[in-house]
């Protein structure tokens, strides 16, 4: 047990995620301050995490690295319940993810602006992702060249990520060179967040490079059973290292952050006596702030796939099957090369899936291989995949309790598909995706489309496949929404409504789903949150074009 002395800091952040990271790096760049960094799950020492080929094994199921969370039974999904990873230990999720580097539209935060919150526009947020990064090929006007987030393209020689672009372009898409510069829409390569052939998640690129701070205290198996509140202030944090340990109290003479993520993030609140009265006294759990909004407003993208058998063995079954595999994990743990170095994912788009839209709707990911139930399921073939998600989902789902013990994994209800146009836009964006595998630069390796495969043509059988088959792509948010009324969970400034020296930062808090991968995003609010936490000016707006 630490001392007394050791107890007492100034900032507690709970939550060594890809937000909690940069915080701890910022906030300690001020030597006078203590920063405490709470963490439930463990240190990321694993190959695994370090070898980007990692992400398959990662991403599966249950294991140091991931909570792999269930949801609720969903009523438009056929009743299925979904299986949500999310990452667990340092880095978080962005120690499980894809490693695809998408900022989202600028569109997506002129919106926030629009709805109130001033400072979040993209001319304002756009100096928090070029501090965040250092683009490989150098800095420009929608890009940084000296932070510590890695962004690379992809380096794979394989044919089939050109050939995925050449197929979308012939098809009627546009060509994009850069996501996250002036256009969105359109194919082209994906941005990665890989340095020298290794993850560069949000502890590599941030926490990593600052643990000899001396006033820096990080603390794993640290899991946080409630926040402590007192005269309406959060004083502190109350953690445990298992159901079966004795909690331990530690005190925050300034602020407690919370950067748990969409889902932990409510459920912490939650324990602690902040969300829906009605919520908390179900569960026995006495009110502090009737929050009516905690845990709810959660949006998730949700992806349905295109499965295409390949008629060359270039896939990533032929390429790492039986023996391949252990000789894949070998070169890399040994001389950091081959495969290992991939992630299988290197090309994808944006498109719009009607007219009117002032900005695409739909995200394709192609993956070298036949990607089935989250990578648990294998076809044993040569295969290529087409992920599809709709970018902007109408339906809202929410987060609560489960139980008042904090070991308990929270309630995950998203409410897939509840609108007609959430189907409507999968429906569309699946037949997209199939004129694209049908353009003539993919032929050379086009065998027949494995799933759903050539019988499944109306809407009504497409429906039929995505209610059946459709998944999560990882990207939840909003069940601590920020807001500029009083219903919101958090204010501007992500500080907590109804309770004093408490902030949420991470995905939580975003009032909508943005258009895109939802890791830089949450380590750009937490670049923001730094500067408002420590009282600096935000950097001057930076205006450039957008298509």
């Amino acid at each position: 047990m630490a001392g007394a002395e050791e107890q007492r800091f100034d900032y507690i952040i709970v939550g060594a995620g890809s937000a909690g990271c940069v915080l701890a790096n910022r906030l300690t760049e001020d030597p006078s301050v203590k920063v405490l960094l709470l963490e439930a799950g463990s240190r990321d020492n694993s190959l695994l995490v370090r070898m980007p080929a990692g992400v398959g094994t990662l991403i599966k199921g249950k294991n140091p690295q991931n909570w792999a969370f269930t949801t609720e039974a969903q009523g438009h999904l056929n009743g299925r319940k979904l299986y949500w990873p999310r990452g667990k230990g340092w880095g978080g999720s962005s120690s499980i993810n894809g490693m695809v580097y998408i900022r989202g539209h600028g569109r997506d935060y002129d919106q926030w602006r629009q709805m109130g919150l001033d400072g979040w526009g993209y001319a304002d947020i756009l100096p928090y992702f070029k501090r965040s990064e250092t683009l490989e090929t150098g800095a420009d006007d929608y890009h940084g060249g000296d932070g510590p987030l890695h962004v690379s393209t992809g380096k794979s020689t394989n044919p089939l990520y050109g050939a995925l672009i050449e197929a979308a372009v012939a098809a009627g898409h546009q060509r994009t060179p850069d996501f996250n510069g002036r256009q969105q829409e359109g194919f082209g390569p994906y941005q990665l967040t890989i340095k020298d052939g290794e993850r560069w998640s949000a502890s590599f690129a941030y926490l990593k490079p600052v643990l000899d701070r001396p006033n820096l205290f990080p603390r794993t198996h640290a899991h946080t059973t409630r926040l402590l509140i007192e005269d309406g202030r959060c004083i502190g944090v109350e953690y445990a290292h298992d159901a079966k340990s004795p909690p331990v109290k530690v005190f925050a003479s300034r602020e407690v952050l919370v950067c748990t993520g969409a889902v932990q993030s409510p459920q912490i609140l939650m324990l602690s006596g902040i969300g829906p009265a009605a919520e908390l006294q179900r569960h026995g759990i006495p009110v502090v702030v009737d929050s009516p909004d905690v845990g709810r407003n959660l949006q998730d993208h949700l992806d349905v796939l295109l499965l295409q058998e390949c008629t060359q063995p270039i896939t990533a079954w032929s390429l790492n099957k039986g023996f391949k595999q252990i000789l894949t994990g070998l070169n890399y743990a040994l001389r950091k090369q081959g495969l290992g170095r991939e992630n299988f994912l290197e090309s994808g788009g944006f498109a719009r899936s009607r007219e009117g839209l002032d900005r695409p709707d739909l995200q394709f990911h192609f993956v070298n291989a036949l990607v089935q139930d989250h990578g648990n399921v294998s076809a044993e073939r040569d295969g290529f995949s087409l992920h599809v998600c709709q970018l902007r989902p109408e339906s809202r789902g929410e987060v609560g309790l489960t139980s008042p013990d904090p070991f308990a994994a929270p309630r995950i209800d998203p409410n897939y598909l509840a609108t007609d146009e959430d189907r409507r836009a999968l429906r569309q964006g699946l037949k997209m995706a199939r004129d694209i595998f049908a353009a003539p630069p993919l032929a050379p390796y086009r065998g027949p489309e494995f799933k759903p495969g050539a019988a499944v043509v109306s809407d009504d059988e497409i429906d039929a496949y995505i209610r059946a088959t459709a998944e999560t792509i990882y990207h939840p948010v909003g069940t601590c929404r920020m807001g500029t009324d009083p219903a919101s969970v958090v204010d501007g400034e992500l500080k907590v409504r109804g309770v004093a020296g408490l902030r949420v930062v991470d995905a939580s808090v975003m009032p909508t789903l943005i258009g895109g991968n939802t890791n830089a995003p949450t380590m750009m609010i937490a670049e923001k949150a730094a500067d408002m936490i420590r009282g600096r000016a935000a950097p001057a707006p930076v205006e450039v074009e957008l298509a």
